[in-house]
């Protein structure tokens, strides 16, 4: 197996945030999104505001979902992204995205369920367990990271959710808001960025509803306050900054599909065996700190070494045509 519990990573191999800068920033998110607080007024039979405690610590339980691999140090994880919102070069993110505000934050569940809700994010994270899973990450533009992600299945919010028997597919979008996003205007893509799996991937135990990452919430430039990582995919799958789930019968356009279809599929599983048009999948860079200045060439592995556990819904599926 790929996947195995293991022994809680040893704080030696994370580079934390230092308490003070975490409490400042999150003092000063708090207090930037308070004059709007009256205008998120939250319906929800389950769901309903929290207060949001000044700190990015977060309480949580250890996973089975773990692999045994060199984690990638936190500052390189938040220093190297792609958000095409906050700039389009990989260190833009970590510059801009201070100017996203967190709370107050809400996301909206709507189309085929049975009652379309408003969600409060401090409650979304406080619906199940935060768990401790450390994934690979793997980047269409061929280099990856081994992050310890902090969250709980999604298929727990979509049970919550209870969508239709004719849901066959989910979206999720991201925000877009200019004066938050001032890089939004030229960063290439067209807002709202936009992203779906097929509802039996959105189920899979590995999807995962994100909140934190090192065991912290999650950085801005890492998509705060909510995203999605998705370990068997590439990573542009995983949505960031999530405000609208949206359950769907037909496969809903996404924004890179969009772009260039040639180049971005809708299934986007990790695999070696289909090059991007403009470079080969079959390796990649890992970024893990543990190859200097060069960053070690490793091969990729077929659903980014995760084929055990999501190979089986890929069954019978030409996975050259449906990419």
């Amino acid at each position: 197996m790929l996947i195995r519990k293991s022994p809680e990573i040893p704080s030696s191999e994370i580079t934390p945030r230092s308490t003070f800068e975490a409490f400042h920033s999150n003092r000063r998110r708090f207090l930037a999104g308070m004059g709007s607080v009256g205008a998120a007024a939250v319906a929800s039979s389950i769901f309903s505001r929290d207060a949001f405690a000044a700190t990015t610590k977060l309480t949580t339980v250890p996973s089975k979902y773990t692999v045994n691999e060199t984690v990638t140090p936190e500052a390189k994880a938040q220093s190297y992204n792609n958000f095409y919102e906050f700039g389009t070069d990989k260190g833009d993110p970590a510059k801009n995205a201070h100017t996203l505000r967190t709370r107050p934050w809400t996301v909206k569940f709507e189309g085929l369920v049975a009652k379309p809700q408003t969600a409060d994010i401090d409650s979304i994270m406080k619906y199940r367990p935060i768990e401790d899973r450390t994934y690979r990450f793997r980047c269409v533009e061929a280099w990856s990271m081994v992050i310890p992600w902090n969250g709980y299945s999604l298929a727990e919010i979509i049970k919550w959710a209870q969508p239709l028997s004719s849901a066959k597919f989910v979206q999720f979008t991201s925000l877009a808001d200019y004066g938050q996003m001032p890089q939004l205007g030229w960063s290439g893509i067209n807002p709202p960025y936009v992203e779906g799996l097929r509802m039996d991937e959105a189920m899979n135990p590995l999807a995962l509803l994100t909140f934190g990452s090192y065991g912290e919430t999650l950085a801005n430039q890492q998509g705060a306050p909510i995203r999605m990582v998705v370990p068997w995919k590439y990573g542009f799958k995983g949505a960031k900054s999530i405000v609208n789930i949206k359950f769907v019968d037909k496969m809903p356009h996404t924004t890179w599909n969009n772009l260039s279809s040639t180049e971005y599929g809708f299934y986007s599983n990790v695999n070696p065996s289909v090059d991007h048009p403009r470079w080969s999948q079959a390796h990649e860079r890992r970024l893990d700190g543990t190859g200097g200045i060069f960053p070690k060439t490793i091969p990729t592995l077929p659903f980014n070494g995760y084929a055990n556990e999501v190979a089986g819904m890929y069954a019978g599926m030409d996975l050259r045509k449906n990419f």
